[in-house]
């Protein structure tokens, strides 16, 4: 692996501004965009003044917390254009994602707000260690979903050379990276591993392949996960982050020099940790639920936005802008099996820290009369291992994940390539099987 550290000169001036200057620049632009959406969408005029405020009480950054919030069921209830801050015909672009349950939630790109995307994907890249001249080769899906339009945009407005692979054909995925010789790949981690296994059963060694970089993003993943690609593809891993509503990818990004935590370009980007239960803001370190307001979008300004993301708010390093801790959770994907609250990351942690399984696994959420159970699905790697070995492999992993997270499961351990693969990116890691009423 090759970490390359930027030059002062490379970066962008706002990415070594004192924190003063960031604040104060953060002020004037919050400002402008409270009185850009109260003033241009309904439902922010009406929620404004049914919490008793306005966007002249802006005073200080800490005012920002007198406003309400926004959330999924807001987006949905004013589908499809009911949040556009500007006129329909100036909306050169929309997206929208899929969605688990009800309508999806639409967002739409003014000509100005897709460059200011573009501009911090590529800030995003850049700090990851990739220039202009690379080669990136892109597997997140394109279409409705931002991941691929929002690489590809800053990949090129960086001055790298794209490959837009998209995602699935996995084989045909391996040749191109052969073929090409891509310096960057830009994926999930999940199909990243897909990726990998490809790689093998061609009978080649991912690690001798052209990648030297990995930007990965679009779901969350851990530290073990992080060194099992490491290792495997013999590539940095930095991860990158984003959300549709927000914008896309390139919310924040890792620093390929330091690689702890992606750091948040609060120039565009401003973020709060709030108690998932109050709504109150908590102070850097702690742990809650991420919000974001937008600071420069201009088709679809959101305020105080709720990820559901469970992380905290860490001390600027490599850059002058706070990062994000590891996402924990979801205030609004935790399993609760009988009393014990589970994430799936907790699980994740655990499969990887056991050699003799794969990284892959899927929990199956289930009721048996009033009580909800959980089955865990894992992989071996060796197809060779006796009954009895599995058999003590399965108590094993039993045992840790009620040792470790409190919570009995049911262990069940199949053959290399036993459990479901994604095709087109995210992994389906939880099946919820219970009755929906």
């Amino acid at each position: 692996m090759v970490q390359r550290t930027p030059a002062a000169g490379e970066l962008e001036p706002i990415e070594r501004a004192s924190r003063d200057e960031l604040q104060a620049l953060q002020l004037e632009r919050l400002t402008w965009s409270l009185r850009h959406a109260y003033e241009n969408v309904p439902h922010y005029g009406a929620a404004f003044d049914a919490a008793g405020v306005h966007p002249d009480d802006l005073k200080s950054l800490a005012d920002l917390a007198k406003f309400p919030f926004t959330d999924k069921k807001t987006l949905r209830d004013n589908y499809p254009f009911g949040l556009f801050a500007v006129p329909r015909e100036q909306v050169v672009r929309i997206h929208a994602s899929s969605g688990t349950t009800g309508k999806a939630t639409v967002v739409g790109y003014t000509a100005k707000d897709i460059d200011t995307w573009a501009g911090v994907v590529a800030r995003s890249i850049r700090a990851a260690g990739g220039r202009a001249g690379d080669m990136v080769h892109i597997s997140y899906g394109y279409g409705l979903f931002t991941g691929g339009l929002g690489a590809h945009y800053g990949a090129e407005k960086l001055g790298c050379t794209v490959i837009p692979m998209s995602g699935g054909q996995t084989e045909k995925q391996v040749q191109l990276i052969q073929d090409f010789k891509p310096a960057i790949i830009m994926v999930t981690p999940s199909y990243m591993l897909n990726i990998i296994e490809e790689f093998t059963r061609q009978g080649l060694d991912a690690a001798q392949s052209s990648l030297k970089v990995g930007i990965f993003g679009a779901e969350p993943w851990t530290d073990a996960m992080r060194r099992e690609i490491e290792a495997r593809a013999g590539i940095d891993a930095v991860d990158i982050y984003g959300l549709s509503e927000v914008m896309g990818p390139g919310v924040a990004s890792e620093c390929i020099e330091s690689k702890d935590g992606p750091v948040i370009w609060e120039d565009h980007f401003y973020p709060e940790i709030i108690d998932p239960e109050t709504g109150e803001v908590l102070p850097d370190g702690e742990e809650g639920e991420l919000v974001f307001t937008s600071l420069t979008k201009e088709a679809l300004p959101i305020i105080r936005y709720r990820t559901r993301d469970l992380t905290r708010l860490l001390a600027p390093t490599s850059r002058s802008m706070r990062r994000m801790g590891r996402i924990t959770g979801r205030s609004d994907d935790m399993l609760i099996i009988r009393g014990v609250n589970v994430f799936p990351s907790q699980i994740e942690e655990i499969v990887l820290k056991m050699p003799a399984l794969a990284p892959q696994y899927q929990l199956v959420v289930a009721r048996e009369g009033h009580l909800d159970t959980l089955a865990v699905l894992g992989e071996l790697r060796d197809a060779s291992l006796s009954p009895d070995d599995v058999e003590m492999l399965g108590r094993e992993l039993q045992h840790r994940i009620k040792t470790l997270v409190g919570v009995s499961t049911r262990v069940s351990l199949r053959p290399p390539g036993g459990i479901e693969r994604t095709l087109t990116g995210k992994a389906r890691r939880v099946v919820d099987q219970r009755p929906k009423n």
